[in-house]
């Protein structure tokens, strides 16, 4: 093969961080090629992150028009095509991936669409689609082939009775009633859509908290909100005995304490976790070191046991979010290139989506107290401040939790309005390890909900004005 047909790097996989690693690498001025089965922007832009905001965007705008007189408005009954909410959604997503293919012309990254294999190290196959059977020699091999949704063993996804979130996005039509298995953040997004357009929710979590992952006190506030919109939420319940019959799915709840009880429902939503994608990725000859679930060990480079061979993204484990995806492929990238010491992920904000919003980075308090950390809490309420209560949005808090012995802060959480947005100012806070007293001493504008977060920091020492 030519010399000029060798590649520095070569990228399976275009989500947040195959097209992100790609593109770096363009920046860098090397020769690099994305091969991504469906479309650039991956499952997150053409069947996740994008796509569903928009839906729950949506649903947000629909559920605050069924509200209006609380603002001494009035209009006529709202309504809704959901046929033309799923298309927006679709419109969305296609804007972005063009976007995503106009990047990779202005860096000029080599776009393909296909499966792309490692045959040996050094060298990839396109296994299907147009450029099926062509090969790329390359000096570094980046793994970003992501993960797929979990399925229920022994249940077929049909897209109609039994959906993963991929369906979801693309549903013909609104269940009238839906039961959604696991409360994480894609199941509570969910849980919030369907139920603000007017299904009939059911949302079960096999551990004893929706959003297993967050604060309990932040849990305990979406649970009783959701409640409040009308959903059902058993927790410590697992779905057993699926059956999926033409008209519906009958189940059975069995929760940890007390009986099994016999339920259906128009509709069943699997969101239940993911498992790794990489069964085209690697030939039978490539024998790349996995962890015991499946994910792609790698050094602290991000390489794999077979030099320049790496991987980033959902590929190499939790915590399988966009942002963390793109944070480890540009670290990657700019470590194989020499472009300055790659990093891993240590500190990360956590979004979900639903109303209300939920936001943390570092520790619960739960954590902490597990770990017997002695801390330091400070918790601001969104009903002291005056924006929030203007806007009509006055529910949940905002809580900082820093270290008794020296001031760090170790966690932060947000549940209520903008949550996903207000806390960027905590996570740079915490990368430069500023101190509440710094983030209190701070002037924050007024009115705005970032008010809370000066409020919440003030707090730590009883110094709150507005509480």
């Amino acid at each position: 093969m030519a010399e000029n047909n060798k590649y520095d790097l070569v990228v399976l996989g275009g989500g947040p961080a195959g097209y992100a690693a790609a593109i770096r690498a363009g920046q860098l001025g090397k020769k690099v090629v994305c091969i991504e089965s469906e479309r650039a922007g991956g499952t997150c832009l053409n069947w996740g992150c994008i796509p569903s905001k928009a839906l729950l965007k949506t649903a947000e705008l629909y559920s605050k028009l069924k509200h209006l007189e609380d603002f001494g408005l009035s209009c006529q009954k709202p309504s809704f095509d959901f046929e033309k909410v799923i298309a927006r959604s679709r419109t969305v997503s296609d804007k972005m991936a063009k976007g995503i293919e106009f990047l990779f012309k202005k860096n000029n990254v080599e776009y393909v669409v296909g499966s792309g294999r490692i045959s040996v190290p050094g060298m990839v196959e396109v296994i299907d689609g147009p450029d099926k059977g062509k090969f790329f020699k390359t000096a570094n091999t980046m793994i970003a082939t992501g993960c797929r949704a979990r399925c229920l063993p022994g249940v077929e996804v049909d897209g109609e009775r039994v959906m993963t979130s991929r369906e979801a996005l693309v549903a013909k039509k609104l269940p009238k009633s839906i039961v959604i298995l696991g409360a994480g953040a894609i199941g509570a997004e969910f849980a919030y859509f369907f139920n603000s357009l007017g299904s009939e929710v059911t949302l079960v979590e096999m551990l004893p908290q929706v959003l297993p992952q967050e604060d309990q006190e932040v849990a305990r506030t979406v649970e009783r909100s959701f409640k409040k919109q009308g959903m059902k939420v058993r927790t410590s319940t697992k779905l057993d005995d699926v059956e999926v019959q033409k008209r519906g799915v009958k189940f059975t709840f069995n929760p940890e304490k007390g009986k099994a009880e016999k339920g259906q429902a128009e509709a069943l939503l699997v969101a239940i976790g993911v498992v790794p994608n990489l069964e085209k990725a690697l030939s039978p000859k490539v024998r790349i070191d996995l962890d015991d679930r499946g994910y792609v060990k790698v050094g602290d480079n991000y390489e794999t046991n077979l030099k320049g061979v790496y991987a980033a993204g959902d590929i190499i484990g939790p915590p399988w979010l966009a942002h963390t995806a793109t944070y480890e492929a540009v670290q990657a990238v700019n470590g194989m290139f020499g472009a300055g010491k790659p990093k891993r992920v240590t500190l990360f904000p956590a979004c979900t989506y639903c109303q209300p919003q939920v936001a943390s980075q570092g520790m619960t308090e739960q954590a902490l107290k597990e770990k017997g950390i002695g801390y330091k809490l400070g918790k601001f309420p969104f009903t002291a401040s005056g924006k929030a209560v203007a806007s009509g949005e006055s529910d949940g808090f905002i809580k900082m939790l820093i270290s008794e012995e020296d001031g760090e802060i170790l966690g932060v959480h947000i549940v209520g309005a903008e949550a996903t947005e207000l806390i960027a100012e905590y996570g740079l806070a915490m990368s430069l390890e500023a101190t509440a007293e710094e983030i209190h001493g701070t002037i924050h504008a007024h009115p705005t909900l970032s008010e809370g977060l000066g409020e919440a920091a003030a707090a730590v020492s009883g110094e709150a004005i507005h509480i």
